[in-house]
């Protein structure tokens, strides 16, 4: 394992120390190794797994994406930051999810670099696997503990995820992440 990916999951761990996942009480960190390994079924890239244990860390750990840069490179950096949605703190989350969705996916249909693509995709089926199990346990109550309970918005973003990350397909990560949108989202 290279230096890189450990000094990623070291920092990681630290910047998501002590905070557990949306709906289920299981430590946050397990989302971003998760998020690595399926990183991993797609390339052999360690800047694409470091940035896959990084993902969040801008986002919602107390990290600026120049610290990202600084300690992992810019390559490292400019993955972090492709999957990084401005929180636009001055409003609340429910207010703001339509806007900030909307400006991440014109990031990832503006993208051309597959590792950017590996790396939402890795993101959000990790995302849909959770989405999964919690449907199991709760079926619709499961978007409660959500921004966005709107289940048809939910849908839209998800699936704009897919057709956006259409040139991975063959990948076992993208039929996956088809075959679960069809199942937490694809009933009538």
């Amino acid at each position: 394992m290279s230096d890189l990916f450990n000094e990623a999951l070291a920092f990681a761990m630290k910047a998501h120390e002590g905070v557990t996942r949306k709906g289920v009480d299981v430590p946050f960190i397990l989302h971003p190794m998760e998020v690595a390994c399926i990183v991993a079924t797609m390339t052999e890239n360690k800047t694409v797994m470091a940035a896959g244990l990084l993902h969040d860390t801008v986002e919602d750990a107390e990290v600026t994406i120049e610290e990202i840069r600084n300690k992992f490179g810019e390559d490292v950096a400019k993955l972090v930051e492709s999957e990084t949605e401005d929180k636009m703190r001055d409003l609340l989350p429910e207010d703001s999810w339509d806007i900030r969705k909307k400006e991440s996916l014109n990031v990832l249909k503006a993208a051309e670099s597959r590792n950017i693509k590996i790396l939402w995709l890795s993101d959000k089926l990790s995302n849909m696997r959770s989405f999964y199990r919690l449907y199991l346990k709760k079926g619709d109550d499961m978007w409660e503990s959500f921004h966005q309970r709107d289940v048809k918005k939910q849908e839209w973003y998800y699936r704009k995820v897919y057709e956006y990350t259409s040139e991975l397909a063959g990948n076992q990560a993208y039929t996956e992440y088809g075959e679960l949108i069809e199942k937490v989202f694809g009933r009538e």
